[in-house]
């Protein structure tokens, strides 16, 4: 009988043995993990930085390709049509032919925020 129980303790203390291992290797491949996702983040958000960096000077790019193509559009106007250039000169110093009228369209004033809120209720 004490045999028996000899070969139970036993089979007892391989079997925690065997389960400390298991965790214990669960540990391990979870830290190797870890140091590897630990390397890879900085360097990964880094790069979606830079993209958005990218992303933001390609609209600038594009704004100011829009800007050069409109002021290059002018200077050509300017150059090469007399009547625009006739319609530009008269708006910019206030003049006017004899006998014509001119009509100056002023953009709306921004409301002040008491007034709008008075007129929606």
């Amino acid at each position: 009988m004490d045999q028996s129980y000899g070969d139970f303790r036993a089979r007892r203390e391989a079997t925690v043995w065997q389960r400390l291992n298991r965790i214990l290797r669960v540990l391990l491949v979870l830290a190797i993990w870890l140091v590897i996702v630990s390397l890879f983040v900085p360097p990964y958000k880094k790069l979606m930085q830079s993209r958005a960096e990218i992303d933001n000077s390609q609209v600038q790019v594009n704004e100011q390709q829009s800007l050069l193509a409109h002021q290059t559009r002018e200077v050509n106007l300017l150059k090469t049509d007399a009547t625009y250039l006739e319609t530009i000169a008269r708006d910019r110093l206030d003049l006017m032919k004899e006998g014509e009228t001119v009509f100056r369209l002023e953009p709306a004033r921004a409301a002040k925020p008491n007034a709008i809120k008075s007129a929606r209720r």
